[in-house]
């Protein structure tokens, strides 16, 4: 069963108004963002692939604020600045409590570009990696889900790319492809079990 999510307003450091969801466990022992896919192919809080994640990580005892990136695009620039935003909400909220970020497609990629050393770990859903000369490892243990087919990055090269990294889980979605038509629940539920055992 879902838990229902409060409606929360927050504004990002260079003065954009942010809305999100905002879904509080009782005894919440961690808390998480969750980046939604590009907002110019359609990408927004309510995809559904975040509805899973946001849905997921909440009963497993884990806050999650699910939110709009900006709503003029900004070439990933802002809306880091947005996914950082989120963060110190939930850090506000919800003091003392470990937080995280996770994202599916090009919010995977935002949430692999913050640059934030108090995250207990980020969770990648199918990121297009391909798309970029060379992703970072950000400086946290990383849980990577890649589909086998992925258009953009398929498993494979998900690996090949991040071959280097350390402290990284790689977990390959058997015979999907990037949209996760029906795989989304299944994802959603692993992603939140990496986050809980994080959490010990």
């Amino acid at each position: 069963m879902s838990i229902a999510a409060t409606t929360v307003h927050f504004e990002s450091s260079d003065g954009v108004s942010l809305v999100g969801d905002l879904a509080l466990p009782e005894s919440a022992h961690g808390a998480a963002i969750v980046c939604h896919p590009h907002p110019q192919f359609g990408g927004n809080r309510f995809n559904h692939v975040v509805q899973a994640l946001h849905d997921s990580l909440a009963e497993g005892g884990v806050a999650s604020l699910r939110f709009d990136f900006r709503s003029e695009f900004d070439d990933g620039r802002g809306e880091r600045l947005d996914a950082v935003a989120a963060l110190a909400e939930v850090r506000e909220r919800l003091p003392g409590l470990p937080t995280f970020a996770v994202g599916y497609s090009f919010g995977a990629m935002i949430a692999l570009g913050v640059d934030d050393s108090d995250l207990g770990g980020t969770v990648l859903i199918a990121p297009p990696l391909a798309m970029l000369d060379t992703p970072q490892q950000p400086a946290c243990p990383v849980a990577l889900f890649s589909p086998t087919n992925d258009q953009f990055t398929p498993a494979a090269q998900a690996r090949e790319i991040t071959a280097g990294w350390t402290d990284l889980e790689c977990h390959e979605i058997a015979d999907a492809d990037h949209f996760l038509a029906t795989e989304a629940p299944d994802v959603a539920t692993q992603a939140a079990a990496w986050i809980v055992n994080r959490l010990g």
